[in-house]
């Protein structure tokens, strides 16, 4: 999608800059533990209609218009993994599964404001990382849920390590921020929802699954790839932060993966974005070798 120029009447904007800089508001005074009421399942109905609220607030919303008019680029990457967070939350409503969709609607939503933020020239701060890591434990769950679902259809080999592992590290996160240390929490928190992610992205490859996803066309196929290539390079960054050095064989496979996605860059700047698919598809198969490599198992 091309960048457009766009400049939001000043009384716009003043309002959105004033939501976007609203920190998050003082905790209550803590309370004696008392016994949590039964979670009810959100209305579908509800779910349904924020969908489309979300959905607009990612596409057409003057903070969108905001974002694309900035050209910066990491407002951009931000507003596109909202976007497939958004996809996840539409299929887990089509799965009838409405309470992981009303906690991914949640997270693509502070990632829609995450980038509008960015592209402000604003940076989130202390203040609101516990909502952060709160919000990112909360998909993570969601995500996992979603994970289990796709790997009990599937019969998938590993997908029940996968899941263990996310366990784990949510559980890590959990303890961190329960404890109140918000940055010990966030590592394993993005850990286990890139993860979750990657797990489900792995186990659809290739299966009846992926084409049921419906893509319009190759070039929208195309960024839902390069999304899912961007999760595993992320994830593996996170695991390459742990070790010293890479062993030789990651080395070689990540070297593989990028040379892969350079070409699939190449041929999708043609147009040619069948040829893209594929290529990225190799590039992830690399990616998850040497994400295996590290100790890690993916499904695929």
């Amino acid at each position: 999608m091309k960048s457009r120029r766009y400049s939001p009447p000043l009384a716009a904007a003043a309002a959105l800059v004033a939501l976007l800089a609203a920190g998050p508001q003082p905790a209550p005074a803590q309370q004696e533990p008392r016994a949590k009421p039964p979670v009810s399942t959100p209305d579908p109905a509800q779910i349904e209609s924020r969908l489309q609220s979300v959905g607009t607030l990612v596409e057409t919303s003057s903070a969108a218009r905001q974002i694309e008019a900035s050209g910066n680029a990491e407002a951009a990457a931000l507003r596109n993994k909202a976007r497939q967070v958004l996809r996840y939350a539409q299929e887990a409503h089509a799965s009838g599964d409405y309470r992981s969709a009303q906690s991914l609607l949640d997270d693509a939503a502070r990632q829609l404001f995450e980038a509008a933020r960015v592209a402000a020239g604003e940076r989130a701060t202390s203040e609101n990382l516990g909502k952060v890591v709160e919000s990112r434990i909360g998909a993570a769950h969601a995500l996992l849920a979603a994970q289990q679902r796709i790997s009990a259809e599937k019969g998938a080999a590993g997908g029940a390590e996968s899941a263990r592992q996310v366990e784990a590290l949510l559980a890590q996160a959990q303890a961190h921020a329960q404890a109140g240390r918000f940055a010990e929490a966030r590592p394993p928190a993005e850990q286990a929802y890139l993860l979750a992610k990657a797990s489900i992205g792995s186990m659809r490859q290739g299966a009846t699954l992926v084409r049921s996803l419906s893509f319009a066309s190759k070039e929208e196929e195309y960024h839902y790839e390069l999304d899912r290539n961007d999760t595993h390079r992320m994830l593996l960054g996170l695991l390459a932060e742990k070790q010293a050095a890479a062993s030789a064989p990651a080395t070689s496979w990540v070297a593989r993966a990028g040379e892969l996605r350079r070409d699939a860059e190449s041929a999708a700047r043609r147009g040619d974005f069948g040829g893209a698919v594929g290529l990225l598809e190799e590039s992830t198969r690399e990616l998850v070798r040497a994400i295996r490599s590290a100790g890690v198992y993916i499904p695929g």
